[in-house]
């Protein structure tokens, strides 16, 4: 069942079936235009991504999923909304960023409600961690922004700990037009009274 899935979604041509997952991607392939590049790491339903990238056809989009279910739906909604510019790529986060993503190749990422695994026995297991800046000033291009959101004030406060820790990093804004759009999650934990806390940083 799951290769007749990744068969539709390898016909529709908005989810990259990873040839090798030892060489990185080459970007070219990919897309039909070279681009500015932005990477949504765990992309849930990729409501978000998908609205990104319509409004925006002069950049291309990578969302990042390891659920089979949640590229799926980042395959179908691209597809129906006519896409060129939006790949989704099945594969944990902190791998694609370590391993798959060229380097300095990003002009943004995206990391929206990753999970907090509030247990301290599983803090361990956080996305954004002690090595992550390192692993997102190799993906980004000099300039680069990241941009953070999460409901978790513990994870929102170790956000900004890893970040204020690493010199490449400066604080920056984030854009009224990007805050107001918002993600699956985000429009779940907002209608249940749920702030958002959003944060953002500039490599050097």
């Amino acid at each position: 069942m799951q290769r007749e899935s990744d068969g539709e979604a390898r016909q529709s041509g908005r989810v990259y079936e990873l040839p090798s997952i030892l060489e990185r991607l080459d970007l070219a392939t990919l897309f039909p235009a070279l681009q500015p590049l932005e990477v949504e790491l765990g992309c849930g339903d990729a409501s978000f991504l998908v609205e990104y990238a319509r409004r925006h056809p002069e950049r291309n989009f990578i969302g990042v999923e390891r659920l089979l279910g949640r590229i799926r739906k980042l395959d179908r909604k691209g597809q129906r909304a006519g896409l060129t510019n939006l790949r989704g790529v099945r594969i944990e986060s902190s791998y694609f960023l370590a391993y798959l993503l060229p380097p300095h190749s990003a002009a943004v990422l995206h990391v929206y409600f990753p999970d907090p695994w509030p247990k301290k026995k599983h803090l361990k297991n956080r996305l954004v961690n002690e090595r992550f800046p390192d692993l997102a000033r190799q993906a980004l291009l000099p300039g680069g922004v990241i941009y953070l959101r999460t409901d978790d004030a513990d994870y929102f406060a170790q956000m900004g700990r890893v970040f204020a820790a690493h010199a490449a990093f400066r604080p920056a804004e984030t854009p009224l037009t990007l805050s107001e759009q918002v993600t699956d999650f985000e429009r779940e934990f907002q209608a249940r009274g749920i702030a958002t806390l959003r944060t953002a940083y500039q490599r050097d």
